[in-house]
């Protein structure tokens, strides 16, 4: 196997890419050595090499703890739970959330064989006991995995007396009811507010 062969092979690898797609890509990144290809290398190389997880957290940076965890500015006593770093990632660029982060690295799954010890729970119920946390936000997926996974955080959660609140879902900002799917319309309905100082 030459060496463009294993570039498409490495490439089929990544999400969203398939075999075709990998050799659009190898082809295109050979065509631009110069101003893609070998600055895309050196990125990779300095990734692999100074890149790690935060001791505390979970998160990716090149320090541990890292640039969040370090923040004085962030309410240490407010913590968000996400499945993955991604999710983190995707919270952190609407810049609305002041808390601090733990990174579960994954969620429960039976299918694939994926427990909690698997996950950063243990660790996670130790920071709210040390930590003095006073609220987790369950930040996990609308997905049957990530719905388990948040009830057994919640439950491991119980005997340490913190609050446990779990994030709204349900109609998106400028979404019209008649696109919507019925998951999403239900979802809503439930986890609807009162308006104005009645309660529901």
């Amino acid at each position: 196997m030459n060496s463009i062969d294993q570039l498409i092979l490495f490439l089929a690898r990544l999400p969203g890419l398939g075999p075709r797609s990998a050799r659009r890509v190898a082809l295109f990144l050979i065509k631009k050595r110069e101003s893609l290809l070998l600055p895309l290398i050196k990125a990779l190389e300095d990734v692999a090499e100074n890149i790690q997880n935060c001791e505390i957290c979970g998160n990716l940076d090149i320090l541990s703890p890292c640039a969040i965890c370090r923040d004085e500015k962030r309410d240490p006593t407010v913590l968000c739970v996400l499945e993955e770093v991604a999710d983190l990632w995707a919270l952190e660029r609407t810049a609305s959330f002041k808390g601090r982060y733990h990174v579960l690295g994954g969620c429960l799954s039976a299918l694939d064989g994926i427990g909690p010890e698997d996950l950063n729970i243990n660790s996670l119920v130790e920071r709210v006991r040390q930590d003095s946390i006073s609220e987790i936000i369950l930040a996990t997926n609308l997905t049957v995995d990530g719905e388990t996974t948040a009830h057994y955080v919640a439950e491991r959660l119980v005997p340490t007396g913190v609050k446990v609140t779990r994030l709204a879902h349900g109609v998106p900002v400028g979404g019209e009811l008649d696109y919507l799917d019925d998951g999403t319309l239900t979802a809503a309905l439930r986890a609807r507010r009162a308006v104005g100082n009645k309660s529901l």
